[in-house]
């Protein structure tokens, strides 16, 4: 790289910093603002303008704000007091939001539940969010009912678009509220450090915790990525993700909410649709997930991804793969990926186009940021500690946990936690590098490369040891990136008579074909022996969460017995040199050891 390219990616860098800095400042933790002051203030400014396109019309600013201010006058007739909690149960709706922010007028907690939820788990989170009231979607009302059946749940329904005679009707509730706005001084004891909302881990590996969203995490969501893709009151975001979720309901919503833009709400993704839809509403901007863009990248061409207004895609999980297909065959100019996590206090952004990178640090930053990378044991799952019991920094382009220093005093740096003190505690490293310091443990390996540009490696957990060496599940999806392919989920299981886990990929195919002469071959040529798939699961569908991540706890005590699987199975066979259909006599030999693997 010449000279002066590498001065101009340092300016772009810096740059682009300062201008997020200066306009962050005006929210930060001293301006004193909290979430319905800094949405108002875009009201006010923008109220002839559509905050919301859907398919029944154009929502303006000010019906966004007589809504929620209706909400407001709502909870104060219910005798809600500042800190208390409304669970939030409904799917995809402009209203959705105007909920949560008419709440946050008055100091009410919302807490934003997974609208795929039913029975134990959703009673789980009902009672963990110490919810006073419910507001129900009329769709989701079996759901919910189901959830009663699980366990008590004390708070006091409300049905939208509903009337039961074991409910409130929130609809009627509601309509006879005034739409005046509640002056911001009656929410003068809200403090920015106070919570607005109750988010929800995603339950891939238990039940969900719920993580404590501040006002001034919040407006760092609803702010950093409008800056970062220099959004404008023309903007229009397209929004398929679930509004229950950080990633859509904050980050993206704030592309629109923060610089008079507007949000068109989808119900849910669609790819078959998606394109159609972002011509139809003019989108301009886009919110994904990785996952999501695998699928639009392995869906049959239509013509409106040709003839597209879109300028900017914002999201996290994009795999590099994924990221060159998807910016070459959709001619999008630009994608910034970011890093992050519902509760955590570690934060990234890639806005340089770099592909498969998640942000950058530039070592004379360093200083700046609080993330680290420590060395990690695979085996123990937990980071190395050297002799003197401290923990051991990473080297370029070595794979270690990341970490984020938490500093109470910093609003960036903070770690609110979980509503349980004891889910708070398993996440923080204690004495890292010396005696008393705290650090948020991510839970996520990655690496840094000598410009300081970081890549997602894998989830701590994710990764196994296989024949004494480490595989990485994600690397070996990315090299599963293979004609006919859609999905690809990695996971370890145990083998009878081996240490570690052997490879195995469930696999999502076009039309349920996969050529798997042609697919081993590969495999051979792109990894190395360990990293392998030893067995394949070919599934007709594949198991991801509302925000599109792969599910991997059942797949693995499903394990590779046929007696308990239905889908077909294959084997990498040794001595055949083919994958083979794996029978249950082929699996009494391996388990047996009278087939070595």
């Amino acid at each position: 790289m010449g000279l002066f390219t590498a001065i101009g990616r340092e300016v772009e860098y810096v740059s682009g910093m300062l201008r997020v800095l200066k306009q962050i400042k005006k929210v930060g933790p001293g301006s004193g603002v909290r979430v319905p002051d800094h949405i108002e203030k875009t009201v006010d400014k923008y109220a002839d303008r559509p905050m919301a396109i859907t398919d029944d019309g154009d929502v303006s600013y000010a019906d966004f704000d007589a809504y929620a201010n209706r909400v407001a006058n709502w909870a104060l007739a219910q005798g809600l007091k500042k800190g208390e909690t409304v669970a939030l149960f409904m799917p995809n709706r402009w209203e959705y939001i105007a909920i949560w922010f008419g709440l946050s007028k008055v100091g009410v907690v919302t807490s934003l539940l997974n609208n795929q939820l039913s029975g134990q788990s959703l009673a789980h989170c009902l009672n963990i969010g110490e919810t006073r009231h419910a507001i129900i979607a009329d769709e989701l009302v079996d759901a919910y009912r189901s959830a009663c059946d699980a366990a008590e749940i004390e708070a006091k329904p409300w049905v939208v678009d509903g009337a039961y005679d074991w409910s409130g009707d929130f609809n009627a509730a509601v309509a006879e509220q005034s739409g005046a706005r509640i002056p911001a001084e009656k929410r003068q004891d809200v403090k920015p450090s106070d919570p607005v909302l109750k988010m929800f881990t995603s339950g891939t590996t238990g039940l969900p915790k719920a993580a404590l969203m501040t006002h001034i995490r919040a407006l760092y969501y609803l702010n950093i990525f409008a800056i970062a893709s220099k959004a404008k009151p023309s903007d229009r975001m397209m929004m398929v993700l679930p509004l229950y979720h950080a990633t859509g309901g904050l980050c993206g919503v704030g592309c629109a909410l923060s610089f008079g833009g507007s949000v068109i709400v989808r119900p849910k993704f669609s790819a078959s649709s998606f394109w159609p839809d972002v011509q139809r509403h003019k989108a301009t901007l886009f919110m994904y997930v990785g996952e999501l863009c695998r699928f639009l990248v392995n869906s049959d061409e239509v013509p409106e991804e040709k003839a597209h207004s879109l300028r900017c895609a914002i999201g996290n999980g994009m795999r590099r793969d994924v990221w060159e297909q998807f910016q070459a065959r959709f001619n999008l100019p630009d994608i910034i990926e970011f890093y992050g996590s519902t509760e955590g206090n570690v934060g990234l952004v890639n806005a340089m186009n770099q592909p498969g990178a998640i942000g950058r640090v530039p070592n004379y930053l360093k200083h700046r940021f609080n993330i680290d990378l420590v060395k990690f044991d695979m085996d123990a799952e937990v980071p190395v500690r050297s002799a003197d019991g401290h923990c051991v920094r990473c080297g370029p382009d070595e794979v270690g946990e990341a970490i984020g220093r938490i500093d109470p005093t910093d609003a960036r740096f903070r770690f609110d936690g979980y509503g349980s003190k004891e889910d708070t505690e398993k996440k923080i490293l204690r004495n890292v590098y010396e005696e008393g310091d705290a650090w948020f443990r991510t839970g996520d390996l990655m690496t840094r490369d000598a410009l300081g540009y970081y890549y997602f490696v894998d989830r701590v957990g994710d990764t196994f040891r296989w024949k004494s060496e480490n595989v990485a599940t994600g690397e070996v999806a990315e090299a599963l990136s293979f004609d006919g392919i859609e999905q690809a989920n990695v996971y370890g299981v145990e083998v009878e008579g081996h240490s570690g886990r052997a490879g195995m990929a469930a696999l999502v195919a076009k039309a349920g074909q996969i050529d798997l002469e042609a697919l081993r071959e590969h495999i051979h040529d792109a990894l190395p022996t360990f990293a392998r798939p030893l067995f394949l699961r070919l599934q007709e569908q594949g198991d991801t969460t509302g925000t599109f991540k792969l599910r991997k706890v059942d797949l693995v005590k499903d394990g590779f017995d046929p007696k308990k699987i239905s889908d077909p199975l294959y084997f990498d066979h040794p001595t055949i040199g083919k994958y083979v259909r794996l029978t249950q006599e082929l699996y009494e030999q391996i388990v047996g050891g009278k087939l070595r693997v």
